[in-house]
């Protein structure tokens, strides 16, 4: 049975926010996907074939990506997304909201609407003045704000109509999640 935000946010205050959050995400992500429209090309998991290169340094072939697994990817999703977003520094609703934005559009572009949602400097790295700003708001609030900077960003992309469906529906879902896990 698949955990929802509320059972995990039961768990003992000694897990791992990233370990609660991650299965969230992947939740979202799918398995291998090689949509032609879509500039990601090979993906399995959410991580793109460029991404998966980029992290092994070497090149993966069709049948790498569509064996990749959790375990696999786990080491990429907390290095170049939970950790670029200091996930273990943000309250745990608008820390899952946030991971899961980096994963869709960038680490720095998650910041960048995170930061503009607290009203400052947006400059896509998350510093003291962030983490204070963040701080003031609830974390209920901060998601629900954060949930529609989101939908706005996607409704602007130019493959709105070939993915804004699953683009919202994703923003819906995570945000009903980090709902459950705000403090």
């Amino acid at each position: 049975m698949r955990e929802t935000g509320e059972q995990l946010a039961t768990e003992s205050r000694g897990a791992d926010a990233f370990d609660r959050a991650l299965p969230i995400l992947l939740a979202q992500e799918g398995g291998y996907v090689n949509h032609p429209s879509d500039p990601g090309g090979r993906t399995n998991l959410g991580v793109t074939q460029n991404t998966w290169e980029a992290w092994t340094g070497h090149k993966a072939t069709e049948a790498e990506m569509r064996g990749l697994s959790v375990s696999d990817v786990a080491p990429l999703y907390r290095a170049r997304y939970w950790d670029a977003v200091r996930g273990d520094d943000l309250p745990p609703g608008i820390a899952l909201s946030v991971f899961d934005f980096g994963v869709n559009a960038g680490p720095a572009r998650a910041i960048r609407y995170l930061q503009i949602a607290v009203g400052a400097t947006p400059d896509g790295k998350i510093g003291p003045k962030t983490l204070a700003r963040v701080n003031e708001r609830t974390d209920a609030d901060l998601v629900r704000e954060y949930a529609e900077h989101r939908r706005s960003y996607y409704r602007r992309l130019k493959t709105f109509s070939v993915f804004g469906k699953g683009w919202l529906r994703r923003v819906g879902h995570i945000e009903a999640e980090a709902l459950k896990l705000a403090t």
